[in-house]
């Protein structure tokens, strides 16, 4: 036994020591916990992240193409929280089946008091299913409240449109039949000498495609519709028939003929009317100061139904107003004089800006506050650590983009302003979304620019140290001291949307050296392009056109416009005091 543990053992004060220690433990336990109930009660008052929340995809039972000016079966419109789902008549949507919704950031969905969960929490991967793991069926007969939740609650509105094709024809027939659905009546005008009580059906499709009518009058000889017709209809998703009245009438009316005088999905104008059962119209037009016509060929006259007709013309010059006429049967109608009016870029004049501030700076973007964006720049990651080196200057009543070449702390940033969307900062090189959506075929790109030039300074940044397919090292030293040059181009194409963290990128730019994508325009999926470079200062406004070279005949999907106060900006090389102002960007037809 040591000596350590005899005193122990011995010493008349062990006892009391103990019971000392004792006491001083349990006060100091005592004092832990009432600190620790207390710091209970500190109010929690740290804000919940902010993780954002979209949907990217759905998917219903029946899934069908929308109307030619939407295509899809599905549209999203993200920026104003709405999606729209077309379906074929053999659902019933008043109980339509949600198969999959998906989602970013894993966010739960709630419709009504029935919650769907992430795909990702199942290992189907299949979204929605209910809590008894049964699919959901919702009653999307009118548009739904969806709420996509996080830390945040999103709200978005689901409407689904289902596409009944009912089609109506008999002969003698003027204009497009009148079908009401809601009260189950359709109304069928025929010219004045035709016999009411012998009325040949050639179509008769109530229900839509699937659809049956009874009794299927295009299976008799004549029909006779002196008086009302009453047909049981029964639709693609239901064993239940409905009982429609059609009525026919006389009319004097033989034809008519009206021009739309704005543009649709591709960018044409479109002339279109009704017309007699079966008879082909011969449609000209003609600038209205020129002396001859020209004929639209047969074969690019479209009929969508046995009584209209619809022609489109995509070869015509913007600011020219033009007539038509259309001839049946020797019969000559004059339409009305009209523009036609090609797809032209947004906010093309820069007018409308937002200005935010960011990380104590101001952060400028080309787009108004209540409006959908259309360019970005790169803005987002200069204003990471200084200021905003794209902006708008108002000066003798014009405001114009002001782009700015500087260095910004840690490396050099060309003034740019884009098509498209800035996605990311990644360190500090930015990662962008080129091009929106846009299906015409212009020939020309005009704008008005002005430029101060300045010797190249800047050569590289991270690129000194890395070797690249697109230019190499030994170039960027070549060129400094040299006069810096201004950039704009335009690209067309059909490129296919690249993912980025659930956003469909139409052509994904990365700057960082690692990783570098810049636009290739001998890209198989560019269609068309042009460029202007200027190395020289130009001091007075000045307004430039590009001619489109194109490279074959296919329609684009998507356009690109990108103007740079520095041509090799992507490269991090330029001159630090290269100023570029544009304006007015115009596509000549």
């Amino acid at each position: 036994m040591n000596l350590r543990s005899y005193s122990k053992i011995t010493s008349p004060h062990y006892s009391d020591l103990c019971r000392r220690s004792e006491a001083i433990a349990c006060f100091v336990l005592f004092a832990f916990t009432l600190f620790s109930f207390c710091s209970c009660a500190i109010p929690d008052d740290i804000p919940y992240p902010t993780v954002e929340a979209e949907i990217t995809d759905i998917d219903v039972e029946g899934l069908c193409e929308g109307p030619s000016e939407e295509g899809s079966s599905v549209v999203i419109d993200a920026p104003k929280k709405r999606i729209k789902v077309y379906v074929d008549d053999l659902v019933d949507v008043a109980h339509l089946k949600i198969k999959n919704i998906s989602t970013t950031n894993d966010a739960a969905v709630i419709v009504g008091d029935t919650v769907l969960f992430p795909s990702s929490t199942y290992p189907t991967g299949k979204l929605p299913v209910h809590s008894q793991g049964m699919f959901v069926r919702l009653d999307c007969r009118h548009p739904l409240p969806v709420i996509l939740r996080t830390w945040q609650d999103y709200e978005w509105t689901l409407t689904v449109e289902q596409i009944i094709q009912r089609t109506v024809e008999v002969e003698g027939q003027v204009g497009n039949a009148v079908v009401d659905p809601d009260s189950r009546v359709a109304i069928i005008y025929v010219n004045q000498s035709q016999d009411l009580s012998k009325i040949k059906v050639n179509k008769f499709s109530l229900g839509g495609e699937h659809g049956t009518v009874t009794p299927d009058p295009t299976k008799q000889a004549y029909v006779d519709f002196t008086t009302f017709q009453r047909f049981n209809v029964k639709y693609g998703w239901s064993d239940t028939t409905y009982p429609w009245t059609v009525y026919v009438y006389t009319t004097e009316a033989s034809v008519e003929a009206t021009a739309a005088q704005a543009t649709n999905a591709k960018g044409a104008a479109v002339i279109s009317g009704s017309r007699p059962n079966g008879v082909n119209p011969t449609v000209e037009y003609k600038a209205a100061t020129d002396a001859a016509w020209t004929a639209v060929d047969p074969s690019e006259v479209r009929y969508p139904t046995s009584t209209s007709y619809e022609v489109v013309l995509d070869k015509l010059h913007t600011d020219v107003q033009y007539v038509y006429r259309v001839t049946f049967n020797g019969k000559v109608i004059e339409g009305e004089a009209f523009y036609f009016q090609g797809e032209q870029l947004e906010n093309s004049s820069f007018e409308n800006w937002t200005v935010q501030d960011k990380n104590g700076h101001q952060l400028y973007l080309p787009w108004g506050a209540d409006d959908e964006p259309y360019w970005d720049s790169g803005n987002h990651g200069a204003t990471t650590v200084g200021s905003s080196n794209t902006t708008y200057v108002d000066e003798d009543g014009r405001r114009y983009a002001n782009l700015q070449s500087k260095y910004i702390v840690i490396k050099f940033a060309a003034g740019n302003i884009f098509t498209g969307k800035y996605l990311k900062t990644d360190g500090s090189n930015g990662v962008l979304s080129f091009g929106r959506p846009f299906t015409s075929r212009p020939q020309k790109l005009q704008f008005d620019f002005q430029y101060q030039t300045s010797p190249i300074t800047r050569t590289g940044g991270d690129w000194k140290d890395v070797w690249s397919k697109y230019i190499s090292r030994s170039m960027y030293e070549n060129i400094k001291g040299e006069p810096d040059s201004c950039s704009v181009y335009i690209a067309l194409g059909d490129w296919e949307p690249e993912d980025y963290n659930g956003t469909a990128c139409p052509y994904l730019i990365r700057t960082k050296a690692s990783e570098f994508q810049v636009l290739d325009k001998k890209d198989p999926h560019t269609i068309a392009y042009a460029q202007m470079t200027c190395g020289e200062n130009v001091t007075a406004w000045k307004t430039e056109q590009l001619t489109l070279e194109y490279y074959n005949d296919r329609t684009p999907k998507y356009i690109i416009v990108v103007a740079a106060s520095s041509k090799y900006g992507d490269y991090f090389t330029g001159g630090e005091n290269s100023l570029m102002k544009v304006d007015d960007f115009k596509l000549i037809y």
